[in-house]
């Protein structure tokens, strides 16, 4: 990855960042908050610019009065200056030829062809429409002289809704863009303690020769949310907890935990290493997928009264490498669920020494533990004779957290993407191979329950169906959490 020295040398040159979409909730919630927070850090160049395109008939102060939150925030009103606004369609031409005055115009402002980011805040349908109008308006080559080597595109996931989609959408990128032109959003892959597996694993010789096979039982993620789909009924309905969640942020996580060490800390190595684990992925013939939806989810807005999307999925995968040959990986993702929590947990084999049969070894010995949310840390759970006159065993948890630490969390995820694409680091961005392996792998599982009624249903506030209990414990396994 590129060092904090080359990102901010690359950040003294002027950008353009249009979003489209730029009334919706990513945008309020994530990338303008964001884009604030790095302004306040002095981590962008003197001269950026914003532009907002959207359908609302907005004036740019009514878009910036939008964001009533941040309007509290230290800093506002500089920032400010960098936001205008452009009205449009996805589908018409004329916001786009006003958007292409209003790029000129920045561009006489500072005398030069500066870098344009096209990101694509919006939901997946409207792609190919916008795809398609900076191929006709030529926005997509920049402001011309070679300035399409500066155009860069950014695309949110769902990546597609299944491997045919996600080939298509790929197929017209690369009509119109470079492969290092294009950044393929999957923002766990910004999370501090994503990225710290890697240091975690490689970086500590006492662990890296246990993550194997011999000594690592199985393995648990939990992707759980206390809130249901709020207000994203016309997003969610339809895509599922499988498509929004498993197929991007699990698939990363489990990337995070087998991929082999990588020859470098160059993006092509990095991202090697995770491709080969993504295509190495594999679902049991005979394992069942479980999914669920939580009771009152029909009666949500936009919703349909007779929706057999899931709010919850739970699989039992294997990872078919040398290393992670025949150990379990048990996945449960789900919305309405009893805690906010997202975790993996390495799970290793209970070695109890003989010495201590006698006297009962806890069922669970030894868990590494990686906590992404709500407080980002690593614990360990290793086995510790308890205080008294007799010999007892129990279970002991030593605990790491960024901001005890470090005195400081870090950046958050969507601020390090967004430095990575200004900088043109790919290394935190999906890429291609990775995308179509996991697609690869969910379309089987997207076929048969195309063809199923069966839907189990489980109380709001819940760990979700009672089959994702049977799912582990018939392998004599339980939750950890």
């Amino acid at each position: 990855m590129q060092d904090n020295l080359e990102v901010f040398k690359e950040l003294k040159s002027p950008f353009v960042m249009i979003i489209f979409g730029a009334t919706g909730d990513l945008v309020h919630n994530k990338l303008i908050p964001g884009l604030l927070s790095l302004f306040n850090q002095k981590m962008l160049p003197d001269d950026f610019f914003v532009i907002g395109y959207s359908r609302r008939d907005w004036s740019e102060e009514e878009f910036k009065n939008s964001f009533e939150e941040d309007q509290r925030r230290e800093g506002w009103e500089e920032f400010s200056k960098h936001l205008y606004y452009q009205k449009g369609t996805f589908e018409e031409e004329e916001g786009y030829q006003n958007l292409i005055k209003k790029l000129n115009s920045l561009d006489e402002k500072m005398r030069a062809c500066i870098a344009r980011f096209f990101y694509l805040a919006t939901p997946p349908s409207h792609y190919a429409d916008i795809l398609d109008k900076l191929v006709s308006t030529k926005l997509s080559e920049g402001c011309g002289q070679g300035s399409n080597k500066w155009t860069r595109v950014i695309i949110e996931k769902p990546f597609g809704k299944d491997l045919e989609t996600a080939k298509e959408l790929d197929l017209k990128l690369s009509e119109i863009f470079e492969e290092k032109q294009i950044f393929r959003v999957d923002h766990y892959l910004g999370k501090e303690t994503v990225q710290n597996m890697l240091a975690f694993r490689f970086a500590n010789g006492i662990f890296e020769p246990v993550w194997n096979k011999t000594h690592i039982d199985h393995v648990q993620i939990t992707w759980a949310q206390e809130e249901g789909i709020e207000n994203r009924g016309n997003f969610f309905d339809g895509i599922g907890i499988l498509r929004d969640i498993v197929q991007s942020h699990v698939m990363q996580l489990i990337s995070a935990v087998a991929m082999e060490q990588p020859k470098s800390f160059t993006k092509d190595d990095i991202r090697n290493e995770r491709a080969k684990v993504t295509a190495s992925i594999k679902l049991v013939n005979d394992s069942p997928v479980i999914r669920g939806q939580y009771k009152g989810y029909k009666d949500e807005k936009g919703v349909s009264p007779d929706s057999q999307t899931e709010t919850f999925a739970a699989l039992k995968l294997f990872v078919d490498t040398p290393r992670f040959e025949g150990i379990p990986f048990y996945v449960r993702a789900g919305k309405k669920m009893e805690k906010e929590i997202i975790e993996i947990s390495v799970v290793f084999i209970q070695t109890c020494h003989i010495l201590f049969k006698e006297y009962g070894c806890p069922e669970i010995g030894n868990v590494i533990t990686f906590r992404i949310q709500p407080d980002e840390g690593i614990s360990l759970r290793f086995i510790a004779k308890k205080p008294g006159a007799k010999l007892a065993l129990e279970p002991v948890n030593m605990r790491f957290h960024y901001q005890e630490g470090f005195g400081t969390s870090g950046l958050d995820a969507y601020e390090k993407i967004l430095l990575d694409i200004f900088a043109g680091d790919q290394t935190l961005f999906s890429r291609s191979d990775e995308i179509h392996s996991s697609w690869s792998l969910l379309d089987n599982m997207l076929k048969v329950w195309k063809n199923e009624k069966n839907m189990s249903t489980y109380e709001a506030g819940s760990w979700g169906p009672e089959e994702s209990s049977d799912l582990i414990e018939k392998d004599n396994r339980k939750w950890i959490t």
